[in-house]
C-alpha cells in the first residue's frame, strides 16, 4: 500500500510539469497548426533565470522564498519576451504551415542552443531548497516543494480549462481551432488569436520551468528531454486537445515512474515509446484526439 502511495505521489510530481508543458504544446498547434520544437527553450529560458538569480539574491541576503518569487516572476518575462520575438519574427510567417515551421523550429533550436549555452555556460546550476521539510501522505513522503508544485500545477491547469471553456477569448481559440476559416467568418480576429494562443503557450512553458528549477537539475539542455516528453504526452492525448494532453501527461508520467521502480529508466523509456506505438496504431489520432 505504501509503495503503491509512493508511485502515484510520484506520477502526479513528474505529471504535473509534463501535464504544464504539452498544454503549452497542444494549444499552439491547435490555433496555429504548426509544431514548434523550439518550446523546451521557453521552458529552460525561465529555469535558468531562476537558477540563477535565487542562489544570487540569497547570498545577498534575500530570505531564499523572496528570491525565488522574483527569480521566477524574471524568468517567466524572459521566456514571455523570447516567445513574442519568436513569434514576431518567424512563427506568424508560417501559420498552418507544417513544413515551413518545422524548419524554422528547427533553425530556432540550433540558434537558442548557443546563445543559452554562451550565457549560461554548460555547467549545472543547484538550488537551495525554497519550502524546506517533508510530509507524510498514507506512509508515503513527499517534500514540501514538490507538493506546492503539484498544487500550482494543479491550479494553472483549472484556471486553463476554465478559460478556455468559460471566458471570451477561450471560446474564440477553440473556435479558431476547430475552423479557423468559419471563425473568422464570424468575426474572430485570427492573426490576434494566433498570438494570444503563443503567448499563453510560452507563459505555460515558463511557468513550468520557473516550477520544476528548484526540484531538479538545471542546465542550458533542461528542455531537450522534457520536449520530448511533451510530444509523447500530445501524440498520445491527441494534438490540439487540451483533455489529450493532460491525460497523455499523466500517462507518459505513470510509465516512467513504474517503468524506474520496477526496472530502470532505460527500460521506462522504451516501455514509453513501445506504448505510444500501441495507442497510435489503436488510435491514429490519439486518445481523444478529433477526425
Amino acid at each position: 500500500m505504501q509503495t503503491a502511495v509512493q508511485l502515484t505521489l510520484t506520477s502526479l510530481q513528474i505529471g504535473a510539469v509534463y501535464i504544464l508543458f504539452s498544454l503549452g504544446l497542444t494549444l499552439i498547434f491547435g490555433v496555429m497548426r504548426i509544431v514548434n520544437f523550439a518550446h523546451g527553450h521557453l521552458f529552460a529560458v525561465s529555469a535558468l533565470v531562476v537558477a540563477a538569480i535565487v542562489p544570487w539574491l540569497s547570498a545577498s541576503g534575500f530570505p531564499v522564498l523572496a528570491a525565488y518569487l522574483v527569480g521566477a516572476v524574471a524568468g517567466i518575462l524572459a521566456s514571455l519576451a523570447l516567445g513574442f520575438a519568436m513569434y514576431v519574427g518567424g512563427f506568424r510567417f508560417f501559420q498552418r504551415d507544417l513544413v515551413g515551421s518545422f524548419i524554422l523550429s528547427i533553425g530556432l533550436v540550433l540558434l537558442l542552443d548557443g546563445i543559452l549555452m554562451k550565457i549560461f555556460g554548460g555547467a549545472v546550476r543547484p538550488m537551495p531548497d525554497i519550502i524546506p521539510g517533508t510530509l507524510s501522505v498514507l506512509g508515503a513522503a513527499i517534500t514540501s516543494q514538490r507538493l506546492a508544485l503539484c498544487v500550482a500545477a494543479v491550479a494553472v491547469t483549472a484556471l486553463l480549462y476554465w478559460a478556455l471553456t468559460r471566458t471570451k477569448l477561450g471560446k474564440a481559440l477553440r473556435a479558431v481551432s476547430i475552423d479557423h476559416e468559419a471563425a473568422m467568418l464570424q468575426g474572430i480576429p485570427y492573426n490576434r488569436m494566433a498570438l494570444s494562443g503563443f503567448m499563453i503557450a510560452a507563459g505555460l512553458a515558463a511557468l513550468a520551468g520557473a516550477l520544476i528549477a528548484p526540484v531538479t537539475i538545471v542546465s542550458p539542455v533542461i528542455g531537450a528531454d522534457y520536449l520530448i516528453k511533451g510530444f509523447i504526452a500530445v501524440i498520445v492525448g491527441g494534438l490540439g486537445s487540451v483533455p489529450g494532453a493532460i491525460l497523455g501527461g499523466l500517462f507518459v508520467a505513470a510509465i516512467e515512474t513504474l517503468g524506474g521502480f520496477y526496472f530502470d529508466p532505460s527500460s521506462a523509456t522504451i516501455a514509453i515509446f513501445i506504448l505510444v506505438i500501441a495507442v497510435l496504431l489503436v488510435r491514429p489520432k490519439g486518445l481523444l484526439g478529433h477526425g
